[in-house]
């Protein structure tokens, strides 16, 4: 055997988690078991800027011992390197398919050496939460990137994985690097390291089997596009595909609105709104589903009126559509975007959606809280000026916002937000007491600007369906840029605004869907209305 003097290199492992999920541990495991197997581990670390604006890098390296190098007269101990090589990593374990990305963007995975398991569930990055638009990364690229980048790729689910057996992805992930044979140790060896640990041994050894049994699956095949070792040029990009359904998604899309086509709708609502559900009927056949959906849920942010308008609502795209015997694409639009408008989130809205039962539930599971035992829910608010007014009844709320002493008591009441426990008395009180004036919201300041808006939009869209039906399918969609609250929803409002005037002046044109579409897709390509200002700049040019 040569000795490290000779250039015999280590096995090199870098781990990429985010905080939270045991990544120190899981390094700390690999160590544990090389080391009592006689090898020489070293185990450093790189934190990340932010819980999800980089992950934590951990890496080791691992060594055999070199009886040769004592007599070779070198150093008995090797010296090894602190941080991951570029083009020099043997085993990448990523604990969320996005830091795959990453590694892969930073050269860190090699078609020729790698050997890449990442869990394919996803922990959304900052980028991809702040953009108005749907900033998700596609999962498809990817993947499909990791698998050319890599010599063998081993992706599951380890997240749901762990979370089956009561514990946490460092242990499925751990598994997961022993059942793909990428080190030169057996099974016993990693789990005897869990069991030294000895903090939630029987739960982590469940979650190492179904890891350890995902990787020992059959390899799935390595693409040669990467075959010299470059970095593969990933396309992280801040606006999604059109459609990202998969095929299955799509397949179940449409066996829903077969199903409610064919069926009774009134047998898919609560009893209060079967005479509504029926009305549905009248709906062209691929709007009735979104429809439906719509009619729950504007019942519930409101009331069975307000339910029942927004039925007439649609019926009046319904009866303009061109399309209604056919895709009937700005009815089954137009039931999906004014559902959104009409259930808009005000101070009434987030409280209710704060206090759900189903809510709760959730939290609990998530938390992975004990029967009986306590568990505290902290929501941090902010609460502003506006949206207070915009809550009280126009009498009120209207000359409140004239006042400047009013605004500056309350920018200086919550300057610093407030912190409230859901879970105690006055924490739930308030909330409850909060969603419980829900009767008196069609008299407020905000209901009655949001639905002289909604009818403004309205009259716009049918109006350009009489000549245009594409263009007034446009004017629907433009909805989109409207959400949130506060200050978000404010700079969505001057962005409707604005892409409403656009539309109004695209009246005639042969490509004014087409140039709407893009003026939207600029809305929501940044906030501040740069990339808006911009494209309505060039079409007032042109």
């Amino acid at each position: 055997m040569s000795s490290w003097s000779e250039g015999r290199r280590p096995i090199s492992l870098a781990i990429l988690a985010l905080g939270g999920e045991g990544g120190g541990v899981l390094a700390d495991w690999i160590v544990a078991t090389a080391e009592e197997a006689g090898w020489h581990a070293q185990n450093t670390s790189v934190a990340g800027v932010a819980q999800r604006t980089g992950a934590t890098v951990y890496y080791v390296e691992l060594l055999p011992p070199d009886p040769a190098a004592a007599k070779a007269g070198v150093r008995a101990e090797p010296v090894m390197s602190i941080f991951p090589t570029p083009g020099e990593v043997d085993v990448l374990i990523a604990s969320e398919l996005m830091e795959s990305g990453r590694a892969v963007q930073r050269g860190f995975a090699t078609a020729d050496r790698t050997t890449l398991i990442t869990s394919t569930s996803r922990v959304y990055s900052i980028d991809e939460k702040v953009a108005l638009g749907d900033g998700r990364v596609d999962d498809g690229e990817l993947l499909d990137a990791a698998r050319r980048a890599s010599k063998r790729l081993v992706a599951a689910d380890f997240q749901a994985l762990a979370e089956q057996h009561g514990s946490v992805i460092s242990a499925s992930l751990f598994g997961a690097l022993a059942g793909s044979r990428a080190l030169p140790f057996e099974r016993e060896r990693f789990e005897a390291s869990i069991r030294a640990a000895g903090k939630g041994v029987e739960a982590s050894l469940a979650a190492f089997g179904a890891g350890f049994d995902a990787a020992a699956a059959p390899p799935q095949p390595a693409s040669s596009a990467a075959a010299d070792g470059a970095p593969v040029a990933l396309p992280i990009v801040h606006s999604a595909p059109p459609s990202r359904a998969t095929e299955a998604g799509k397949a179940h899309v449409e066996a829903e609105r077969t199903a409610i086509a064919a069926s009774d709708p009134a047998a898919l609502v609560g009893p209060d709104l079967r005479d509504l559900a029926e009305r549905v009927r009248a709906l062209p056949p691929t709007a009735r589903s979104t429809a439906l959906h719509g009619l729950v849920r504007t019942a519930v942010f409101q009331d069975r009126a307000y339910a029942e308008r927004y039925l007439e609502r649609v019926a009046r795209f319904a009866a303009a559509d061109p399309e209604a015997e056919g895709e009937a694409r700005l009815t089954r639009e137009a039931a999906r975007h004014v559902a959104l408008w009409m259930c808009y989130q005000d101070t009434i809205q987030v409280a209710h959606q704060k206090v759900r039962r189903a809510r709760m539930e959730r939290i609990r599971e998530e938390s992975r809280a004990r029967p009986g035992q306590l568990v505290e829910v902290r929501e941090f608010l902010h609460p502003q000026a506006e949206e207070i007014v915009d809550t009280l009844p126009t009498w009120i709320g209207r000359p409140l916002d004239r006042s400047r002493l009013f605004h500056r008591v309350v920018g200086a009441a919550t300057r610093r937000g407030m912190i409230l426990n859901t879970n105690s008395v006055v924490g739930y009180w308030l909330l409850t007491t909060m969603a419980r004036v829900r009767p008196l919201r069609p008299r407020s300041v905000r209901f009655a600007r949001e639905q002289a808006a909604i009818e403004r939009w309205i009259e716009q869209a049918l109006r350009a369906a009489e000549r245009d039906a594409e263009l007034a399918r446009e004017i629907v969609e433009c909805q989109r840029v409207l959400k949130g609250y506060g200050s978000t929803y404010a700079h969505g409002s001057d962005s409707f605004a604005a892409l409403m005037g656009a539309a109004e002046r695209l009246a005639g044109d042969d490509r004014a869907a087409a140039r709407l579409a893009e003026l939207r897709d600029a809305a929501l390509a940044d906030e501040d209305g740069a990339a808006l200002q911009s494209g309505i700049a060039r079409l007032q040019a042109a």
